[in-house]
C-alpha cells in the first residue's frame, strides 16, 4: 500500500477580488494554503516480465483533498462532502494478461481508471498546470480498455467508455451514449525519442432538460444538438526527446472540438439579436429552429528540465492555447460547480467568458524540483517541492484575468508545494 500527500498555495500578484486564478483548476484558489491531495493506493499489478504466463491485478486508489472536484466519476461521491476538500475514487480496477494472438500477449483492463492523454497527466514537472491538461484532455474512465505492447517499440491501447469521467447509469452517465479512445506509442533512437497520441471520441454533453421547470439549463436547446449524438474530441500528441542525461524536451499538442454549441437560427440572426427581436415583438425565439456551429480549442506547450544534481532540477514551460469559442476556459468558485456542468444541473456561480468571441493564452512557467535526502528511519519515503513563477497573458484583446478592482489582460504569481510520498507495509 502506498500513496502520497500534497499541499501548497499560490501567490497571485495583482491580488484578485475574488481570490480566483482565471485559467485554473486544481491552483484556482488565490493567497491561501491548499491540502491538495492524500491518496492512497492499493494494488496487485500483472508482471511486465511475464510475457508469456496468464497474470492478474487490480488497483484501487482514493483521494482526499481540493482536487478532487475536479476528479470526480459522476454519480460517485461529488456530492459527499459540502466543502472544498472532497472525497474521490481516482481508480478502482481489474487487470488481465493473456498471452494470446501477439508475441507479448495482451491486457486487459476492466473498470474506472485514468487515461492515456497529455504530457502532465504523470509525474508532471510543475505545481500548476497547462491549460491543456486542464481544459483540452479527459482525465477518467469507466470502461474496457485493450492494450499491448506490440514490440519493444510499438504499444496500443483501445478502449470503450461510458464517457469522460463519467460513471454508468444516472446519475453516473450524462448522457446515454458510449465514447472510444486509441493510442499508440512509439520509442525510438534508443528509447530517447517517445510519442504518444491519443484520441478520445464520443457524445460529451448532458442531456439534462427541466422537467420541473425549476430554471435548470436545457442543454439540449442551448447545445443546439442531440447529446447523445453530438460528438466530441480530444486529440493530444506528446513528444518526449531525452537530448542528454541531464536535458528534457516535452512538446505536447492537443486539439479539441465538440459538434454542438455555438449555436445559430435558422434565420441567420445571432442569439442575441434574436432574443432584443423577441423582446421587442413578442415573440417566443426558442420556437425558432437553430443548429449548432461547434466549439473548438488548440494549442501547443513546450516543457524543458535540466537535472543540475541529484537534489535540483531546473524546469520551464511555455504554453499557447486558443479557446476559439470562449467555451472550454472557465472559473468555479462554488464547491460543485464543476460537476454541476458535467451534469448539466444549474450552476449560476460558475464563470466563463463572453460566448463565441474567443480568447488566446499565453503562459510561461519557471521552476525547480527539489528533492532533498530525507534521513533514515523516518516514516516518509521522500520530500519533494515545486516552486515556480508564472505569467499568462491575453494576446487577443481579452482580459479575462482578475486583479484587485476588476478584470486584467494578464497576470502573474509564485506558487509552490510539498509532495511527501509514503509506503505502508
Amino acid at each position: 500500500m502506498t500513496g502520497f500527500a500534497e499541499a501548497g498555495s499560490t501567490f497571485n500578484f495583482d491580488n484578485p477580488f475574488n481570490k480566483l486564478n482565471w485559467g485554473h483548476l486544481f491552483t484556482d484558489r488565490a493567497d491561501q494554503p491548499q491540502f491538495n491531495a492524500g491518496v492512497i493506493a492499493l494494488q496487485r499489478l500483472p508482471d511486465p516480465k511475464a510475457t508469456k504466463d496468464f497474470d492478474f491485478g487490480f488497483k484501487i486508489q482514493a483521494m482526499v483533498g481540493s482536487d478532487a472536484r475536479y476528479t470526480h466519476f459522476l454519480g460517485e461521491l461529488d456530492y459527499a462532502m459540502r466543502d472544498r476538500t472532497q472525497l474521490d475514487i481516482l481508480q478502482a480496477f481489474a487487470t488481465l494478461h493473456l498471452p494470446w494472438i501477439t508475441d507479448r500477449g495482451f491486457d486487459v483492463k476492466i473498470g474506472q481508471f485514468v487515461t492515456l492523454e497529455g504530457a502532465e497527466l504523470v509525474d508532471s514537472i510543475f505545481y500548476t498546470h497547462s491549460y491543456i491538461f486542464n481544459f483540452g484532455i479527459p482525465l477518467k474512465q469507466t470502461g474496457v480498455m485493450i492494450s499491448s505492447d506490440l514490440s519493444s517499440w510499438l504499444f496500443v491501447h483501445a478502449s470503450v467508455m461510458s464517457g469522460d469521467s463519467a460513471s454508468l447509469g444516472w446519475p453516473g452517465d450524462n448522457n446515454s451514449a458510449a465514447s472510444f479512445q486509441a493510442g499508440l506509442r512509439i520509442k525510438a533512437f534508443d528509447d530517447r525519442l517517445t510519442i504518444l497520441g491519443t484520441t478520445h471520441i464520443g457524445p460529451e454533453d448532458p442531456k439534462q432538460l427541466d422537467p420541473l421547470g425549476v430554471g435548470w439549463p436545457n442543454i439540449p436547446y442551448e447545445c443546439a444538438c442531440d447529446p447523445n449524438r453530438a460528438l466530441s474530441y480530444s486529440n493530444d500528441v506528446t513528444l518526449t526527446w531525452k537530448a542528454t542525461d541531464r536535458l528534457t524536451l516535452s512538446t505536447d499538442i492537443n486539439y479539441v472540438h465538440d459538434d454542438g454549441w455555438n449555436a445559430l437560427s435558422a434565420t441567420g440572426l445571432s442569439e442575441g439579436v434574436l432574443s432584443r427581436l423577441a423582446d421587442i415583438y413578442g415573440f417566443n425565439a426558442a420556437l425558432i429552429p437553430r443548429r449548432p456551429r461547434g466549439v473548438n480549442g488548440y494549442g501547443v506547450a513546450q516543457y524543458a528540465s535540466y537535472k543540475i544534481d541529484d537534489v535540483f532540477q531546473l524546469n520551464g514551460r511555455v504554453e499557447f492555447w486558443r479557446d476559439h469559442n470562449n467555451y472550454f476556459v472557465g472559473a468555479y468558485p462554488g464547491y460543485f460547480d464543476y460537476m454541476n456542468i458535467d451534469h448539466g444541473f444549474y450552476a449560476p456561480s460558475a464563470i466563463f467568458q463572453p460566448e463565441g468571441r474567443g480568447t488566446s493564452y499565453f503562459a510561461i512557467t519557471a521552476g525547480l524540483t527539489i528533492t532533498p535526502e530525507i534521513p533514515k528511519g523516518l516514516p516518509i519515503a521522500g520530500l519533494t517541492l515545486r516552486p515556480e513563477l508564472r505569467y499568462d497573458a491575453s494576446l487577443t484583446g481579452a482580459a479575462p484575468f482578475f486583479g484587485a478592482s476588476g478584470y486584467r489582460r494578464s497576470t502573474g504569481m509564485l506558487a509552490i508545494d510539498a509532495i511527501v510520498p509514503f509506503a505502508l507495509k
